[in-house]
């Protein structure tokens, strides 16, 4: 699949969030399970859901209860946005494991972390047109808004020019397919002091 193909689940994903806009939507995945389209729906349905969660937690008046309830919410989504990546880590190395085998060149990032940042990019993208659509903002909010749109929409396709020419390089044996895991230390009780030391 080409990036151009993600960035089109990733809108499908975001125009459907937002018929009910709502965190506790259903994403009513349509892909095969475990397909890599379903992998990106998946994916874009965690990030949009948390974008509005991040949303919340900033209201200035939120009760700090609910605040707290709604950092772990996003703790665990982040938890799980990091799990998908390295899932499509997972079918990108399966993929060209072989081919890639004996390239000494790498990548900064792997495919899966360039799959999150076009998803974010989709994110960024939708809720700058609205800035720019809004009724209630004078014209030098419009102008400043419709300028970051146009940057972001580049970032867009320079980004999935990049990300369809990574995948080239691997499967004709230019780059190394390799996988790191993320390691995040935060959620493990067994890692972070704060939740070790109290089963003590």
């Amino acid at each position: 699949m080409k990036a151009k193909e993600f960035n089109a689940i990733f809108q499908k994903v975001i125009d459907n969030y937002h018929i009910n806009d709502h965190v506790d939507s259903n994403p009513n995945n349509p892909h095969e399970k475990n397909s890599l389209s379903y992998l990106m729906y998946e994916k874009c349905w965690i990030d949009t859901v948390q974008w509005h969660l991040e949303d919340l937690i900033r209201i200035p008046e939120l009760d700090p209860k609910e605040g707290l309830a709604l950092k772990q919410r996003i703790d665990k989504s982040n938890q799980n946005r990091t799990d998908i990546v390295e899932k499509v880590d997972d079918y990108y190395y399966n993929l060209y494991k072989d081919s890639s085998a004996n390239a000494t060149k790498m990548n900064t990032e792997s495919p899966g972390w360039v799959v999150d940042r076009l998803s974010i990019l989709c994110l960024k993208i939708f809720h700058m047109k609205e800035q720019v659509d809004r009724k209630d903002v004078n014209e030098k909010h419009h102008f400043e808004c419709n300028e970051k749109l146009n940057i972001l929409q580049l970032q867009q396709q320079d980004l999935s020019q990049s990300f369809d020419e990574l995948i080239d390089d691997y499967k004709n044996g230019k780059r190394k397919m390799k996988v790191y895991r993320q390691m995040k230390m935060y959620n493990d009780a067994s890692l972070n002091p704060e939740l070790y030391r109290k089963k003590k």
